[in-house]
C-alpha cells in the first residue's frame, strides 16, 4: 500500500492494518529520543557496578584486603553463581511483574549494592556484596531486552541492541577515566582510592533510578506525551509486531516449545563462547596491562581506555550492517577473526607494544559477538514467552562464562608465562 506521496507502507498479514511511513519515521524517532539513552544510561551503570572490580583492583583493592589470585579470581566469578541461578525464572516472573517497575527496582537495589562494597573490610564482606549484586542484576537484561521487543520492530532492533552492547563498552572507557582520577588523588578520609571508585559510581547509578522510574510506561503504545495520530501508529505498529512476535498472554506451552528447539541450545552455546572473552577481558584488562604488559598503575587505567572505546565503534558498525543488509552471522565470523590473531600475537610476541595493539583487535569483536548473537535469538524466536524463556537460558548459559573467565584470568601474565600459553590459545580455539 501506498500513501499519498506514493510512499510504501506496511500492511499486516491478517489484520489488513495500514502503518503511514511517514508517521512511522516520526514514531521511530520519538521512541529513540525518549528511549535509547535510558536504555543505555541504565546498561552501562549496570555494567560498570559488575565491572569495576577490575579497575578496583589496580587501584588497591587487592592490597588493602590482603586477596590472593586466586582470592580475587573467585571473587570476580561469584557475582555470575547469583546471576546465573536468578535469571531464569526472573524472566518467567515477568507474567506477575510489571516490567517497567522491575528495572527502576533492580538499579536501586545494585545501586545501594556498589555503595556498600566501599566499605568491606575482608574477603567475606567482598564475596557476600559480589553474591548480592549479582541477584540484583539478574533480571536486569532479559527484562530490558524484552521491553525492547516491545517497542521496537523485528528489523529495527539490532541497532536498539547495539546501544545497549555499546553501552558496556562505554562503561569501560569511562571506568578506566575515573579510576584514573581517582588513583591520583589516592585515600581520603580514610577510605582507600578503591573504596571512593565504588561510592562515586554507585551514586551514579542511583542519579539514573528516578528516570527508570517515570520514564518508562508500562504499556509504551499508549504513553501520556503521544499526540492521537502518533499513539495511533503505535497501535498499528503493535499489531504489525504481533505477526512474528505473537500474542503476550502467558502459555507454558511456549516454556516446553522453546526447550525442544536446537536453535535454543546452539545459541546458548555461542552465547558462552562469546562471553568468555567479553568477561574475561573487559574484567582483568587493566590488570592485563599492568601485570602482563609492564605499565605503571596508573598507565593501565588509562590505557584500557582507547580499548573499550574501539570495542563500543566496532559493535554499532556491526549493527548497522546486520540491520542493513541481515549479515550478523557475517559480521560475527569476520569479527571472531581478529580475536583469534589477537590473542595468537598476545601469545607468540614479546614486546608490550605489539601487544598492546593485539589488545585491539580483540576488542573488535568483544561487544559485537555476545550482541549480535542475542539480537539474533530475539528476531528468531515467538511468540512472547517463548522468546523470553530462550532469552533467559542463552543469557543464563553464557553468564556461566564469568565463573570460567574469572578463573581462566587468575595468573599475571609475566608471573606465569606457561599459564599464559594455556589461556590464550583456549581463547584463540
Amino acid at each position: 500500500m501506498t500513501n499519498e506521496d506514493g510512499e510504501k507502507g506496511s500492511a499486516v498479514e491478517g489484520y489488513d492494518v495500514y502503518v503511514d511511513p511517514v508517521l512511522e519515521k516520526k514514531v521511530l524517532r520519538r521512541l529513540d529520543k525518549r528511549f535509547a539513552p535510558l536504555f543505555c544510561a541504565l546498561y552501562f551503570m549496570a555494567y560498570l557496578d559488575r565491572s569495576n572490580i577490575g579497575n578496583a583492583a589496580v587501584a588497591g583493592l587487592r592490597t588493602d584486603l590482603g586477596l590472593t589470585g586466586p582470592q580475587f579470581s573467585v571473587a570476580v566469578s561469584v557475582f555470575f553463581a547469583t546471576y546465573v541461578v536468578f535469571m531464569v525464572p526472573f524472566v518467567l516472573a515477568q507474567r506477575w511483574l510489571k516490567t517497567h517497575r522491575a528495572i527502576a527496582a533492580m538499579a536501586c537495589a545494585w545501586s545501594v549494592v556498589t555503595i556498600c562494597t566501599a566499605f568491606v573490610s575482608n574477603y567475606g564482606g567482598l564475596l557476600t556484596c559480589r553474591l548480592v549484586l549479582g541477584i540484583c542484576e539478574s533480571g536486569f537484561f532479559p527484562c530490558i531486552s524484552l521491553y525492547i521487543t516491545m517497542v521496537y520492530n523485528r528489523q529495527e532492533q539490532g541497532l536498539r541492541f547495539a546501544y545497549l552492547f555499546s553501552a558496556t563498552a562505554f562503561s569501560g572507557m569511562f571506568g578506566g577515566l575515573v579510576a584514573t582520577g581517582i588513583t591520583r588523588i589516592g585515600s581520603v578520609g580514610g577510605l582507600g582510592a578503591w573504596s571512593w571508585l565504588y561510592i562515586i559510581e554507585g551514586l551514579i547509578s542511583l542519579l539514573v533510578v528516578p528516570w527508570a522510574f517515570f520514564g518508562l510506561p508500562e504499556v509504551p503504545a499508549r504513553a501520556r506525551w503521544w499526540t492521537p495520530e502518533e499513539r495511533d501508529t503505535m497501535e498499528r505498529r503493535e499489531l504489525k509486531r504481533q505477526e512474528y512476535m505473537g500474542a503476550n498472554s502467558f502459555e507454558w506451552a511456549q516454556v516446553v516449545s522453546a526447550l525442544r528447539t536446537w536453535r535454543l541450545y546452539t545459541g546458548a552455546l555461542i552465547q558462552f563462547f562469546q562471553d568468555i572473552i567479553l568477561y574475561g577481558f573487559s574484567s582483568f584488562l587493566p590488570s592485563i596491562l599492568r601485570d602482563g604488559l609492564g605499565y605503571s598503575t596508573l598507565e593501565a587505567q588509562y590505557l584500557s581506555v582507547p580499548v573499550y572505546l574501539l570495542g563500543g565503534v566496532s559493535f554499532f558498525v556491526a549493527a548497522l550492517i546486520g540491520d542493513r543488509w541481515g549479515l550478523r552471522g557475517s559480521a560475527l565470523f569476520v569479527l571472531d577473526i581478529f580475536a583469534v590473531v589477537g590473542y595468537a600475537i598476545l601469545l607468540a610476541v614479546e614486546n608490550s607494544g605489539v601487544r598492546y595493539f593485539a589488545c585491539f583487535m580483540i576488542a573488535l569483536p568483544l561487544y559485537c559477538g555476545p550482541g549480535l548473537n542475542e539480537t539474533w535469538i530475539v528476531n528468531n524466536t515467538a511468540p512472547h514467552y517463548r522468546r523470553a524463556t530462550s532469552l533467559g537460558i542463552s543469557q543464563a548459559v553464557g553468564n556461566v562464562a564469568g565463573v570460567v573467565a574469572g578463573q581462566v584470568y587468575h595468573c599475571p601474565l609475566q608471573a606465569r608465562e606457561q599459564e599464559e600459553g594455556r589461556d590464550l590459545g583456549g581463547h584463540s580455539a
